[in-house]
């Protein structure tokens, strides 16, 4: 790197000190929607962040913390904890899910990874089978990535391979899908010709067989789990070809909605069941329409529907649905790859570091926040701190979790003057609220409040600087609603809880006895997101941002 001229030493800002002991915290799941009953984060009493949104209003503003701002590819994709740590910590929009799987199979880099060879241990004998949507409608699958992975599969080992297609008709225009099945099926005719034994073995709409979400309806999830691992449904065809067309036909059907089948062999037997010894990836990119079927085939323990039988099978993801779940613990292609993080200039740079968080989050604040990466970058320079999660029950039970001890960790190391940047997670709002337990979110969220107080007051006690901010949203918004932004209610007239991440914006201020006279929230940077918090704090410590992160959200005006 000496050769390049490439320095870690940061230029020092032309008008902000260095020294200041800047707190720096993550308030999980914690967006900014319209203040209603739904909303525990307005329902909650939360008097010290309310005290940030009502002060100063050049010190109060929000960002993105979902979609392209956080390398996803639409911004119909909501933020998570992993991205939203990613962008926040390393400074630049790093690409996530389908461009990070476009490279990886464009090097072939996919299959020298961890998860290929995983699954590459059941070619000998077993068959590999791939679940996804068979679309290139590009939202959540691409039909050239299936193609691509048909293609490498067999050519590193796979001798028979099983397709279980999921057909579209949402992100492509309905009626495509017979054009897709025949597009696949002539890859397969040329694989069998290869001498690899490949073929279509099930089918179904999207929105009727295995992609709910949210645990919607696992009647949906039961109905892939069936017709792919069971070898069972209502409908049995000869061809997917002629499946598709002839379901096509029945009324007020279309590609969404396409009921379940499978393929049989003239014995009427159907050739693809996933049994002990198989492989299996579900080929999706995008997250949210894949964490159900994924814990069907990776949980032993699972109550969901009555699967019958538990095969013994090596499965990975396209990618790792779930970060804090760990789910699947296998994947295909890994996070991105991220240098020069905030983190490592900063200590490079003679910033010392403080970050702790409970477990649940712990990885966020630390591996997450420095590029995917683990460990210190100079053990003399940080400390990592992890809080032990309870376990055994779920958070609700105990919806204060351990935000105080995590306030209380901060607060002595912002006091010990050891460090220059102490950093938390607070994962209540997120954890609680992903539990749709309402009441309980709302304790989770003044629990969360109490410890910004905590940290607050021992920034003002040595004259630092705070940064508040949060990865995603989630407990602002705790019920589904139509598209007119009404409740939705199930048949009994109850109210649909919404338990995943959102949309929203999340909310960044910025204050303390030791913030400049003069710093203020820039006005044109009105569509900043999470990657230009690193740069704002880099300036708060002192230093000018390296050319190439997002830019600063702070100017400082002369008064």
């Amino acid at each position: 790197m000496g050769s390049s001229g490439f320095s870690w030493k940061l230029k020092d800002h032309p008008k902000l000190p260095k020294g200041k002991t800047i707190a720096m915290i993550v308030l999980d799941g914690w967006g900014e929607a319209k203040p209603n009953q739904y909303n525990c984060i307005h329902v909650a009493e939360t008097p010290t962040m309310d005290s940030l949104k009502n002060g100063a209003p050049d010190k109060w503003r929000l960002v993105k913390a979902h979609g392209k701002a956080v390398g996803l590819p639409t911004d119909d994709d909501m933020g998570n904890s992993e991205v939203g740590h990613n962008a926040l910590g390393a400074g630049r929009i790093y690409a996530q899910g389908a461009k990070l799987v476009d490279s990886a199979l464009d090097t072939g880099k996919i299959y020298d990874g961890e998860g290929f060879n995983y699954i590459k241990a059941s070619f000998e004998t077993g068959t590999l089978h791939l679940i996804g949507l068979l679309s290139d409608g590009g939202v959540h699958s691409r039909l050239n990535q299936l193609q691509l992975l048909l293609k490498g599969a067999s050519e590193r080992g796979a001798k028979r391979i099983r397709v279980h297609v999921l057909t579209d008709g949402r992100d492509v225009l309905d009626g495509t899908s017979v054009a897709y099945v025949e597009t696949l099926e002539e890859d397969l005719a040329k694989l069998r010709e290869k001498g690899v034994d490949a073929q279509i073995a099930s089918g179904g709409g999207r929105m009727y067989v295995t992609m709910d979400r949210y645990e919607n309806d696992w009647e949906v999830v039961k109905r892939g789990w069936d017709a792919q691992v069971l070898g069972e449904a209502p409908y049995k065809f000869k061809s997917a070809v002629e499946a598709v067309k002839k379901l096509r036909e029945i009324p007020k059907t279309s590609d969404q909605y396409l009921p379940p089948f499978v393929i049989v062999d003239d014995s009427g037997k159907s050739v693809g069941p996933i049994v002990d010894g198989d492989a299996v990836v579900t080929f999706n990119f995008r997250a949210d329409r894949m964490s159900m079927v994924a814990q069907a085939l990776e949980y032993e323990k699972f109550d969901k529907f009555d699967r019958v039988r538990f095969p013994k099978i090596r499965y990975a993801g396209m990618l790792q649905y779930d970060g804090e779940l760990k789910l699947p613990n296998h994947y295909l292609v890994s996070p991105p790859e991220m240098e020069r993080t905030s983190g490592e200039y900063l200590v490079h740079n003679g910033v010392r570091t403080f970050a702790c968080s409970e477990t649940v989050k712990f990885g966020h604040v630390t591996f997450f926040w420095n590029g995917n990466r683990s460990g210190y970058f100079n053990a003399d320079m940080e400390e990592y701190v992890e809080i032990p999660s309870d376990s055994g029950i779920t958070f609700n039970v105990k919806p204060k979790m351990k935000a105080l001890q995590i306030g209380e960790k901060a607060r002595d190391a912002i006091l010990s003057g050891k460090f220059d940047q102490v950093r938390v997670n607070l994962p209540n709002s997120d954890m609680v609220g992903h539990t749709g337990d309402i009441d309980a979110t709302v304790v989770a969220c003044k629990a969360a409040d109490e410890a910004v107080k905590m940290i607050l007051d021992a920034i003002e006690q040595v004259g630092g600087i705070y940064v508040v901010t949060a990865d995603h949203g989630n407990a602002e918004d705790m019920v589904k609603r139509n598209k007119k932004g009404e409740p939705l209610l199930d048949k009994n007239g109850n109210i649909q809880i919404l338990t995943s991440h959102t949309l929203e914006p999340v909310p960044i201020a910025i204050g303390g006895p030791g913030l400049a006279a003069g710093v203020k929230f820039r006005k044109d940077v009105p569509n900043g997101g999470l990657a230009n918090v690193a740069a704002t704090v880099m300036n708060l410590h002192g230093f000018v941002a390296p050319d190439d992160y997002e830019t600063t959200l702070i100017e400082v005006v002369d008064i």
